[in-house]
């Protein structure tokens, strides 16, 4: 995959996982804002290619579709953040912007869990009242990684058929 289709590769990911269908996103009109976009950042610079590609990256360690919406709300965050510091008043922008709004709307559970996956980086564990708490919590924790989830089969599953 080159640099140029990356853009387009993540944001296709991310529209697919959020749930947007091909008839209510317009890849044509996108890709020609995100080419817009890259004369913006005049992103055909020889360092853009440094250090091979930021984002695209990331995602090949989140596996699982519910994993992926995690990062990929983090993501949609990322862009947005981004654009906040663009000259909104240009078509494609705005455009770029707004679907990325609908997207990050679209799942809010997963913007909640990567904040609360950031809090949990931010305690400082060498606070006697923070340990206290921990200790707390720990036996907890321990059982929920220790005992496996319950699987319930489905009815149809576990019930036989008699052919009498």
């Amino acid at each position: 995959m080159t640099c140029q289709t990356y853009n387009l590769f993540v944001l296709s990911v991310i529209m697919i996982y959020y749930g947007h269908t091909a008839s209510s996103l317009n890849l044509v009109q996108l890709q020609d804002d995100i080419d817009k976009l890259k004369a913006d950042f005049n992103s055909s610079h020889s360092d853009v290619a440094d250090g091979g590609p930021i984002i695209v990256e990331k995602l090949k360690n989140w596996t699982e579709r519910n994993e992926k919406r995690i990062i990929l709300s983090q993501i949609v965050s990322m862009y947005l953040e981004m654009l906040e510091n663009t000259d909104k008043s240009k078509p494609h922008i705005k455009h770029i912007s707004e679907e990325l709004y609908t997207l990050k709307n679209n799942l809010p559970d997963g913007v909640k869990k990567v904040k609360d996956i950031m809090d949990l980086a931010k305690p400082p564990m060498n606070d006697l009242r923070i340990q206290r708490k921990a200790a707390n919590e720990l036996f907890s924790i321990l059982q929920k990684l220790v005992d496996p989830p319950s699987f319930k089969r489905k009815r149809s599953q576990s019930q036989r058929r008699c052919n009498c």
